[in-house]
């Protein structure tokens, strides 16, 4: 466990190295500790991989009082366990060629072919472990290591809404139109984001999810992007 001042204004706590389920699920328990102490000095906290950040207002405390306070939720949930299920969303994907640029690259690159990639992409279910990059866009945890592949090395200038990416040993969905360096195996249409509604992000820290397969007809038959129930 470590502190590290960031600005004036910005303390941030890491908690080891390495990602897994457990880790998140103590930071988010030390994330709800914080949130739940409604401390008007503290602005907002910010979730990562590994770290919890947390932004607060200089003028009225200091990096001293806000390590003491972390320390102090720590310490109430060093040991918890997180038994609260999650929200399990369900994910549905078109992998047909139109929709998935690199999928024979990632097949080959692995030793696979583009069902195999399908299926292991498939068959895992995945944490998302923050929200970051755009508005929306989750970074997964659980993804079957035998499909990782590095991001391209010149990244596209447009990646539509909806695509599915494969960077490394992640992977993620693009809410929304904008350059990427990911390898593209496939598209959603359910939106991700939605600034109609009181929550406008469809994943959060935390949640679940799975994919599974569509038909290009499935997805152009979509009704409207609806969100996953």
């Amino acid at each position: 466990m470590q502190f590290f001042t960031l600005a004036e204004n910005a303390l941030m706590l890491q908690l080891g190295d390495k990602v897994n389920t457990a880790l998140h699920q103590k930071l988010r328990h030390i994330q709800k500790s914080i949130d739940r102490l409604q401390n008007p000095a503290i602005i907002e906290t910010v979730i990562g991989y590994t770290t919890l950040v947390i932004y607060f207002d200089p003028f009225q405390t200091s990096h001293r009082e806000i390590k003491r306070i972390l320390s102090h939720c720590i310490d109430q949930t060093s040991s918890m366990i997180n038994s609260q299920p999650s929200t399990i969303h369900q994910i549905p994907v078109c992998y047909e060629d139109s929709f998935s640029p690199d999928l024979s690259y990632v097949a080959t690159t692995n030793g696979l072919t583009k069902q195999d990639v399908i299926k292991r992409h498939t068959d895992n279910t995945y944490l998302v472990h923050f929200i970051g990059f755009s508005p929306g866009f989750p970074f997964l945890g659980g993804m079957d290591l035998s499909i990782a592949t590095p991001r391209k090395t010149r990244p596209r200038m447009n990646i539509p809404k909806g695509a599915i990416g494969i960077a490394g040993g992640q992977t993620g969905i693009y809410p929304s139109s904008s350059p990427g360096g990911w390898q593209i195996i496939g598209r959603t249409p359910i939106e991700l984001v939605d600034l109609s509604n009181e929550q406008p992000t469809l994943l959060r820290a935390g949640d679940q999810l799975r994919f599974y397969a569509i038909s290009k007809q499935q997805y152009l038959e979509w009704s409207g992007g609806k969100r996953s129930k």
